[in-house]
């Protein structure tokens, strides 16, 4: 099978096409016949030997993934070969930039009816955690929300939206209708506007940005409000939570999120699809090239 690997850590033309062996599952595993591989900076993050993940190179890179099961392991019983599948490979997010991937059976659930492969492949359980997990929020709070045109960011405006959140939120200038349309009641301009000029106390700052965006969110939250961060470990701030989100998967979230697909509540943003072969050319769209909004998809040959 093929599998976009790397055999060193670099920047994205450390990605090679290799043809290896098929995988077989280990006890509470299974293998996918892969369709679709979503791409995400915490891909590029394992790419360039920055992740907190600790793996022996060569890494098959890539975790989201929506397929086909192909076999199981000893211990599987929820799932058979022929089950149409999603969510992620495993707790060292690797393995899934392949035809055939193996999967924890704990890290996948059945696919939602109304998504394509590509669909799935995009979505987001990082968002979800950070809202409900993390922050613990409720009906009726406020919630600010950085880098709301990204994938996590998208999935949160519209999950904060459905559970009756204050939603506000920043954009860059293209993309505040988008967000808008997502639910945000406020989308603030970051290149033209300080955003704790404009965004009212708020309970929770969702940051999928980082940077001096992460340390400025402070100054808009409410005392005893807490920030969470998908992208890097906040500063501790006297009178405030703070906390590094590293997201776990689990089928029971994913059921949860696959609920709000199937009855149109969420809707997946698939910006960019590729063939695997040009995963490299991904990675470059992760540093800055351009490409459509939107998750970025690999997907694979031979699968429909």
């Amino acid at each position: 099978m093929n599998a976009g690997r790397i055999h060193y850590y670099g920047p994205p033309n450390a990605i090679v096409i290799d043809e290896i062996s098929c995988p077989t599952p280990g006890e509470g595993e299974l293998v996918v016949r892969v369709a679709a591989a979503g791409v995400g900076p915490w891909d590029a993050l394992i790419r360039e030997g920055k992740s907190v993940v600790q793996l022996s190179l060569p890494i098959i890179l890539g975790s989201d993934l929506a397929g086909i099961v192909d076999s199981v392991g000893t211990g599987v019983i929820q799932f058979k070969p022929g089950d149409e599948v999603f969510g992620v490979t495993n707790k060292q997010f690797c393995g899934g930039y392949a035809e055939y991937a193996v999967a924890s059976a704990q890290m996948v659930a059945a696919m939602p009816r109304a998504l394509s492969f590509v669909e799935a492949a995009s979505v987001a359980v990082t968002a979800y955690q950070m809202l409900f997990d993390y922050a613990q929020m409720k009906a009726g709070q406020a919630v600010l929300i950085h880098g709301a045109a990204g994938n996590v960011g998208a999935y949160a405006v519209q999950l904060a939206k459905q559970a009756e959140l204050q939603v506000f939120a920043t954009a860059g200038p293209a993309e505040l209708d988008y967000v808008r349309g997502l639910g945000a009641e406020m989308v603030v301009n970051y290149k033209t506007t300080k955003f704790e000029d404009a965004v009212p106390p708020v309970d929770a700052v969702l940051d999928t940005v980082g940077g001096e965006m992460q340390h400025r969110s402070f100054r808009v939250l409410k005392p005893g409000g807490i920030l969470v961060s998908s992208v890097s470990p906040p500063p501790q701030a006297a009178g405030f939570r703070s906390v590094f989100l590293l997201v776990e998967v689990t089928a029971t979230r994913l059921g949860t999120l696959a609920k709000l697909l199937d009855s149109r509540k969420l809707i997946p943003e698939v910006g960019t699809v590729l063939p695997l072969e040009e995963a490299r050319l991904a990675h470059e769209m992760l540093a800055g090239a351009p490409h459509k909004k939107g998750k970025i998809v690999l997907t694979m040959h031979g699968v429909p």
